[in-house]
Order: structure tokens, then C-alpha cells, then sequence
């Protein structure tokens, strides 16, 4: 009997902005794989939220006459509401504002600075407020922050350090020995060599800023935001150092962690030398996917160049937007977002392969099966032959291979067209009247297949086929029910349209 759920993290999203599909990305993932694993009775929680102390939120709702937690509590809300139109199922949503986040991280900083792991200094060199990190002379671009590219603040007085210097050893042997820790591969290999070069003393909380987590024992200096969200994937389930909770026990450590792998390093370095300062197990595998780039570029709020899911939504549907991320590139790699590229997949695929064939099946079904479910085909070859795929099409879904997992699941559609190419079943009823109803037994049978491996990733449109079959998720004894297409087919945009490129 399993006791502990299967704990799925993923970052924490600033509120210095509305959602787009970058932020999309990441946690559809998370998506996709609580569901995978939901289908197979194994407990899951999924924890996603927001980063509400981000560096620039005072000066953004000072520009829009707000308070900053208003502009937080509104752009938060916004991330919660495109969660729901994409059909992301999370069991906990937090905000690091929430007074039990924000109690835990302070109680865990003030661990960390008994034990002297944290320790108040001089502020060395150069300090970039949009990244929080001091930087050397050295390491600077002129005068400017070597990632945003803005000049780098001369700042005084003291701040507070992480001993993350103290931890190379560990990181170093806990990297060797858990080989699948990080992930994917050669990402992975590039993070280990920046360890083996060296690591730093790090700032995690500086005075002079009123919106954020204050200091317990020092209220005039504040937690960075990176610090708080990094402790809130343990104190969402209820971490406190002060006191126990239940809920942490049944989840901790995190099964999968979730990233864009421009926070690699803050969550493949820097997050598992805090658990081990804290004594906390670590989790069991951090992940840093691609980016999808637009005109080869990331996307980015501030430079404007970035896709509203909302939009392809509107235009291709849910699904549509699901499938394209998850098929058109490993999950691992950056790939080129495009119109043109979606409309062909929704065209080739969705509309082509897979709406084709349930157009197909379920209209001979109506016509010779009076849309009554018949019984499985248990001497069947092609039956046989997919049900033996789907082991394989769980194992690239757990381990995050997903346009693996989906590549095996058109093969299958496409095997299927194949074969009622090959069998001309509208023939049958004259040339073959008795292999009829044995073969169309045998598709139907062969699409419920499809349809419970496209569960996770396409659920509106799983549902729908499973509606058409009169199965899974119908109430007992309901008849199969005729429904429209699935993929209507799409015609080329036209210049101006939100997602033509």
C-alpha cells in the first residue's frame, strides 16, 4: 500500500505579468503526467502557484495606482483562470504570500542562520534588483548586470549570504550517485561541470525593500524573492522547522520538480544545497525543459515577443494547443512556435489521422453495429498487437518523453487507417458479409485503446471519443452517442491574425 503521493512540483510563476504559453509549457507537463499516473490509481499531488515578491512588483503597481498585493492577488488570479481554460488539474495552488508560506520561509531562515549557514556581511561589488545577486567587477558587462543587460547598483551596507560554497561536496557526490537527479542528460552534464568549477557565497536577503518576506530576527532586511520560492515547494505541504505537519510527511520529498532550464541552476544547484542545510531529503528528480522561441527568440513579457494561449485556444481549441507542444518537439529541446507549423499538425494529424479515423469507425459502427459496444476481441491479432504498446506508451509518459509517447499513439491511428484501407470494409457487406461485423468489432475495440492513451494528454477529446464508444466515462448502460468531428479541418490565416506568423 502506497503511503506517499506522488509529489509533482512546478515553479512558481512572478506576477510581473500576465501568463502566456512559456509559463503554459511547464505546467501542462505537470498536466499530463498527474493524469498519467491518476489513470493508474497512484496518488498524486500536483502543487503549482505564484512568485508574489518578484523585485519589480512595487514599481509595476505603482504604475498602475495599485497596491502591490492587489496587482499580485489580480495577476494571480489570471494564471488560476488560464489553468482552468487549458484543463490543468492541479490539487494546490499557492501563493508566497499566503501568511503559511511566508511563516515557513521565515522559520527556515532563521534555521539556516543558526546553523550558520547564513551569515550577515558587507555587501560585496555590484547588485542587480532585478536578479538579486551581487556580481564582481569581473563578471560584469561594463558597468551592467550580465543577464538583463541594466546597470548593476553600488550598494553599501550589509546583506546575507547562503554558505552555498559549503556544499560542492555534497551536490558533487549526491550527483554521482543519483545519475537521474537532473535531467535531461546534457543539460545536466553542463550543471555538473559548473559545480566542479566552483561555486560562491550567495545574497538571500537585503534591506531597503518594503514588498517582500521581512527577516523574523532582522525586519529591516528582506528574504529575496528566489529564496521564498524555492522554500515554498516545501512549505506549500506544510513545512515549518517550528512545527510538524502531516500533509508534508504524506508528500515530501518531490517525486518530479519541473523547469525551464533557464532556472536550471537555481533549481538543480542552489535549491537541493538549501534542503541539505535544512536536512531535508531531496527530491528525486529536477527536470529543466526547452524553450519555445518565437522568430528565434525566447519568449519573454518584456520583450514582447510571446504567444497568448488564449488565443490559439480560441482559434484551434485545447487540445490542439496540448498536442502541438507535447508532438512537435522533445520535451527536453527548444522549439520555433509557429502558425504554420500548428495548422499543419492540427491539419495532418488531428483533423487528418486521428479525426479520420474516428469519422471512419464510428460511422460503420453506426451503420452495422447499430452503435451498440460489442464484445471484445479477444482472439484478435491487431488488438493484441496495440494493447502490447501501451507499457511502452506509459514509460515514455513517466519518464517525460512525451512526442515519444505520442508519436506511438498516431503510428497506431495511422496503422488503424491503414488497415481499413487494406479491408475496404464498405466492400464487405457484399463480398464478405461474415468478416464484417468481426472486423468493425476489432476498430472499435482498437480505438478505445487510442482513446485511454490520449486521456492524459487530450482529455477534452478523449472524453468525446469515449462518449462515441459508450465507454469509460459514461454512465452504465448509455449508448454509444453520434457526435460531430472532432477536428473540423483549418484553412491558411491570413496576415493579422494573432497567430499568424
Amino acid at each position: 500500500m502506497r503511503t506517499k503521493k506522488f509529489y509533482i512540483t512546478t515553479p512558481l510563476y512572478c506576477v510581473s505579468g500576465k501568463p502566456h504559453l512559456g509559463h503554459a509549457y511547464t505546467t501542462l507537463a505537470a498536466d499530463i503526467l498527474a493524469r498519467h499516473l491518476r489513470t493508474r490509481d497512484i496518488p498524486v499531488h500536483l502543487q503549482t502557484g505564484t512568485a508574489e515578491h518578484c523585485p519589480d512588483i512595487e514599481e509595476i503597481a505603482k504604475g498602475r495606482n495599485m497596491a502591490p498585493g492587489d496587482w499580485c492577488g489580480a495577476v494571480s488570479a489570471d494564471f488560476r483562470a488560464l489553468w482552468k481554460t487549458l484543463n490543468i488539474e492541479y490539487d494546490q495552488f499557492i501563493r508566497t504570500s499566503d501568511p503559511a508560506c511566508t511563516d515557513g520561509v521565515q522559520a527556515a531562515f532563521e534555521k539556516l542562520l543558526k546553523s550558520g549557514d547564513i551569515r550577515k556581511g558587507p555587501a560585496p561589488g555590484r547588485y542587480c534588483p532585478a536578479c538579486e545577486t551581487f556580481y564582481d567587477e569581473a563578471e560584469l558587462k561594463g558597468k551592467n548586470c550580465p543577464v538583463h543587460g541594466r546597470p548593476a547598483e553600488q550598494v553599501g551596507g550589509e546583506a546575507y549570504f547562503f554558505r552555498l560554497s559549503g556544499h560542492e561536496g555534497a551536490l558533487l557526490r549526491h550527483y554521482a550517485k543519483h545519475p537521474d537527479f537532473l535531467s535531461p542528460p546534457g543539460r545536466a552534464q553542463e550543471l555538473v561541470n559548473s559545480v566542479k568549477a566552483g561555486l560562491k557565497d550567495i545574497s538571500v536577503a537585503r534591506p531597503g525593500t518594503a514588498w517582500g518576506v521581512p527577516v523574523r530576527s532582522d525586519p529591516g532586511h528582506t528574504v529575496h524573492a528566489w529564496f521564498s520560492a524555492l522554500l515554498n515547494y516545501a512549505a506549500g505541504p506544510g513545512y515549518n522547522p517550528d512545527r510538524g505537519s502531516q500533509d508534508f510527511q504524506s508528500l515530501w520529498p518531490a517525486d518530479v520538480h519541473l523547469a525551464g532550464r533557464g532556472s536550471f541552476r537555481l533549481h538543480g544547484v542552489i535549491w537541493p544545497a538549501l534542503l541539505l542545510s535544512l536536512g531535508l531529503e531531496l527530491p528525486r528528480k529536477v527536470y529543466a525543459h526547452g524553450w519555445w522561441t518565437i522568430n528565434g527568440g525566447k519568449m519573454s513579457r518584456s520583450k514582447g515577443n510571446f504567444i497568448q494561449a488564449e488565443d490559439v485556444v480560441r482559434d484551434y481549441g485545447v487540445d490542439a494547443l496540448r498536442y502541438f507542444l507535447f508532438r512537435e518537439v522533445p520535451f527536453g529541446e527548444d522549439g520555433e512556435f509557429s502558425a504554420e507549423a500548428l495548422r499543419r499538425r492540427y491539419n495532418a494529424d488531428l483533423a487528418g489521422e486521428l479525426g479520420r479515423l474516428c469519422s471512419r469507425v464510428m460511422t460503420l459502427a453506426g451503420k452495422y453495429l447499430e452503435h451498440r459496444l460489442p464484445r471484445k476481441p479477444e482472439g484478435s491479432e491487431i488488438f493484441k498487437e496495440l494493447s502490447a504498446w501501451t507499457q511502452e506508451i506509459h514509460r515514455s509518459t513517466e519518464a517525460l518523453r512525451f512526442s515519444d509517447a505520442l508519436e506511438s499513439i498516431w503510428r497506431a491511428a495511422g496503422r488503424l487507417n491503414r488497415l481499413i484501407d487494406e479491408k475496404k470494409p464498405w466492400e464487405m457487406e457484399k463480398k464478405e458479409p461474415a468478416a464484417l461485423r468481426p472486423f468493425l468489432n476489432e476498430m472499435v475495440w482498437c480505438l478505445r485503446l487510442v482513446a485511454g492513451w490520449l486521456d492524459p494528454y487530450m482529455p477534452d477529446t478523449a472524453s468525446k471519443m469515449h462518449l462515441q464508444l459508450g465507454v469509460g466515462m459514461t454512465p452504465g448502460g448509455v449508448e454509444p452517442q453520434n457526435l460531430p468531428a472532432l477536428f473540423p479541418r483549418k484553412h491558411d490565416g491570413k496576415p493579422g491574425d494573432p497567430l499568424h506568423n
